[in-house]
């Protein structure tokens, strides 16, 4: 068919099934808007800013399984948006990023607004290409469609110039036909992999994100419980989707954050499944390596780089992970002898009960924290774990707060409910809860947000209000940056030690988050006492429009 580039650009992804278009635009986008205002199959979600825009994105495509397609204003929009490109790279999205880019007819002038896009965004990106020709418009989009979606995911970026645009020319539209992405392993690695764990005395479990992306939770499951062998996530700096139901016995807590603490929590292992995780994903340097030397790793990833990058292997299988599960559920039950069965039956009935008394000592604490004013964290967390609804949908970005404690009460019944950071630019939970709702309308989304990162990205609830998407934002308050003065103090800082900080606190003014909230139309609360939190929540959470809940709490 003859199009013109902008047109070519809907066709290609309407037939791949997208639904919704985030961005903020400019003028070299303005050719895209208009065919987006003649084209009622994607729906266009203004952002006032790329953070939020491409953050939505990412936050829709985390829980659709569908690629985020995110248009930004050529230089500086991309600059703005090169924080949540970041994130979208580290976590593996598959974001599908455009930019308007000048009229190449003046591009040799260095024009208003005009640069090298791609080599800014091809480091943080699989694929980063400009289109120089209408006719080349179906092909990059289909490339970018099936790049972005095809394992290991992650986003791409396109550079658009006006006339690449409103050129036309013969095109075919057809959508991408994708492959199938579950790629068994070899059956030697799959094998030995099987043989390494059967005969293990004290196995356990590594998961990351990538298990619950690739629909692999319940054959993850069905390896763990065969070797009674506890299921660990990593810690919440780079923490990610939640990969295994944290109210399955064998969930275990997740890894602690510095490298002496998790050292001494894997010493108990002799073999260590790593399963769809970056092994290992260090905060600062602290002490002796993670992994202790003795211990056998045995890892599973459909990304070959990440098998023995850092540590060397006694199996490493390169497959989709839930096909490769699946095989090594089957070949360790014929490689395990009746004397391991039953050894490994003690010792997940044996993980269970440390489980629980772990987590009734957890749940008892909470409770003594109750009288605490300003509200402490655990507090805060106990109460909303209390009247969270069976089916939510929870966006962390406030790990001081949170401190992963859905996860070890077993609040969480579905492991797909948790969404976490895996790059840590900030401003990223607030906006990508709007986009979970987006593709999840049936629902409730809590998103719990710490002040300065909900600071980053606050553009994002006009977002909400102005398209009636209904997240409830519970904002912890301790008015400063936690995390870097924890930071500080384990670096062995010395003003820090002595209890000075230099500028992380928010403070002098105090940031009024309810008169935010309210100027960009969403309703707003301030709650301190623990009964009015879980009204205040319950109700949001069974409503219909957005709602902030700004909770002042104690900073430890």
């Amino acid at each position: 068919m003859r199009t013109r580039g902008v047109q070519a650009m809907l066709e290609v992804l309407s037939g791949c099934g997208v639904r919704y278009l985030f961005g903020n635009p400019g003028t070299t986008e303005l050719p895209f808007l208009d065919a987006l205002a003649g084209d009622n199959r994607v729906q266009y979600i203004l952002a006032l800013q790329e953070i939020p825009a491409m953050a939505i994105a990412e936050g829709y495509a985390l829980a659709s399984g569908q690629p985020g397609v995110v248009n930004v204003h050529i230089c500086c929009g991309l600059g703005n948006a090169m924080g949540m490109l970041f994130n979208a790279y580290r976590s593996g999205s598959p974001l599908i990023v455009t930019a308007g880019q000048q009229d190449q007819r003046m591009i040799f002038e260095e024009p208003i607004l005009w640069g090298d896009m791609v080599s800014v965004a091809r480091p943080w990106t699989k694929w980063a290409a400009e289109i120089r020709r209408p006719e080349d418009v179906p092909s990059a989009m289909r490339r970018a469609v099936q790049t972005a979606l095809t394992p290991p995911t992650g986003p791409v970026f396109l550079s658009l110039p006006l006339d690449v645009q409103m050129g036309e020319g013969e095109m075919d539209v057809r959508p991408p036909c994708l492959p199938d992405p579950h790629l068994r392993p070899a059956p030697e690695s799959i094998r030995r992999a099987a043989l390494v764990l059967a005969e293990a005395r004290n196995p356990g479990i590594l998961v990351g994100s990538r298990i619950r992306e690739a629909g692999a939770v319940n054959e993850l499951a069905a390896v763990a419980e065969r070797l009674g062998a506890p299921v660990i996530h990593e810690a919440s700096t780079s923490h990610g989707r939640m990969s295994f139901p944290s109210d399955h016995p064998l969930a275990a807590w997740p890894l602690e954050y510095w490298s002496p603490e998790v050292c001494q929590r894997l010493a108990e292992f002799d073999v260590l499944l790593v399963a769809g995780m970056r092994l290992m994903q260090q905060y600062i340097y602290h002490g002796p390596r993670p992994i202790p030397e003795h211990v056998k790793l045995v890892q599973i990833d459909d990304d070959p780089w990440e098998l023995g990058k850092n540590y060397p292997l006694e199996a490493a299988v390169a497959g989709h992970p839930k096909p490769a599960l699946a095989e090594l559920a089957e070949l360790i039950d014929m490689a395990m002898s009746s004397r391991q069965i039953a050894a490994a039956r003690a010792r997940g009935e044996a993980r269970a009960a440390a489980h629980r008394k772990q987590r009734e000592a957890l749940l008892r604490e909470a409770e003594n924290r109750y009288s605490t004013r300003p509200m402490a964290p655990m507090c805060l967390m106990d109460v909303l774990s209390r009247i969270l609804p069976d089916n939510v949908a929870v966006i962390d970005e406030s790990p001081t707060t949170t401190g992963c404690y859905f996860e070890r009460v077993g609040a969480l019944k579905a492991s797909g409910d948790y969404f976490a950071h895996r790059g840590w630019a900030l401003g990223w939970g607030l906006n990508c809860a709007i986009g979970v709702k987006l593709a999840w309308p049936d629902r409730p989304v809590l998103a719990i947000l710490g002040d300065g990162a909900a600071l980053y990205g606050f553009q994002g609830l006009w977002t909400a209000a102005h398209y009636r998407i209904p997240v409830t934002f519970v904002i912890t308050n301790n008015a400063q940056y936690r995390i870097l003065k924890q930071c500080a103090n384990v670096l062995r800082l010395p003003h820090a030690q002595a209890g000075h900080y230099l500028g992380l606190d928010i403070i002098e003014p105090a940031i009024d988050f309810v008169g935010l909230a309210r100027s960009l139309g969403v309703a707003a609360t301030r709650v301190s006492q623990p009964h009015e939190l879980a009204e205040q929540a319950a109700a949001s959470l069974a409503g219909n429009v957005p709602q902030v809940i700004e909770v002042p709490i104690q900073a430890p």
